[in-house]
C-alpha cells in the first residue's frame, strides 16, 4: 500500500493537478494534505484522484466552512490533527513541526507528516516524521510531494 503525502500547496492549481496526475500513476491508496489550500477553489482537483484524501487547516487558509464543504465528497478536513489508518499503520497529520516532533517522538503513530516549513524533512525514529515539502513550489522555488510505501516505511520525495 502507498500513502501519498503533500502540504503547503498555497493555491498552484497547476501543481496540484501535477500531484494528483502523480499520485494517481503510482496507486496511492490514500493522500494526506498538511494544509495551507488557501482558497476553496484548490480544493477542486483533488476531485480527480483515485483515493479519497485527509488533510487539516493550515495557518493560511481562509474560509474554512466553505474549504470543508468542498472536502465532504473526496475525503475529510480536520481544524489541526488529523488521524487516520491506512493497513495497519496509524498516520498523524497536522500543519506545525512544533506538535509533530513530540508525536513522533512518543511513537503513537506510525507516520506523523507535518508542513508549514515548506522544507523536506524525512527522520525515522520511532515513527516516520515527513515534511514533503511544499507543493505549491512559490517560497523554495521547488515543488514536491512524497510517496510512503506502507509496509517499509520508506519516503520518497518527487519533484513535481
Amino acid at each position: 500500500m502507498k500513502l501519498g503525502v503533500m502540504s503547503d500547496s498555497h493555491d498552484n492549481i497547476p501543481n496540484v493537478k501535477l500531484a494528483v496526475e502523480l499520485f494517481n500513476e503510482h496507486g496511492v491508496d490514500l493522500v494526506v494534505h498538511a494544509g495551507d489550500f488557501i482558497a476553496p477553489f484548490a480544493i477542486d482537483p483533488l476531485a480527480d484522484l483515485d483515493c479519497q484524501v485527509v488533510g487539516v487547516f493550515g495557518n493560511n487558509d481562509g474560509e474554512r466552512i466553505v474549504l470543508a464543504k468542498k472536502f465532504e465528497p473526496i475525503g475529510e478536513v480536520h481544524p489541526n490533527l488529523a488521524s487516520t489508518t491506512l493497513g495497519d499503520r496509524n498516520i498523524a497529520v497536522m500543519h506545525y513541526p512544533e506538535l509533530a516532533i513530540p508525536i513522533a517522538k512518543s511513537g503513537d503513530y506510525d507516520i506523523v507528516v507535518y508542513g508549514h516549513t515548506h522544507k523536506i524533512d524525512i527522520q525515522k525514529e520511532k515513527s516516520l516524521l515527513l515534511n514533503p515539502g511544499e507543493t505549491g513550489g512559490w517560497t523554495t522555488g521547488k515543488a514536491t510531494v512524497a510517496i510512503v510505501e506502507i509496509d517499509s516505511l520508506e519516503a520518497t520525495i518527487y519533484e513535481l
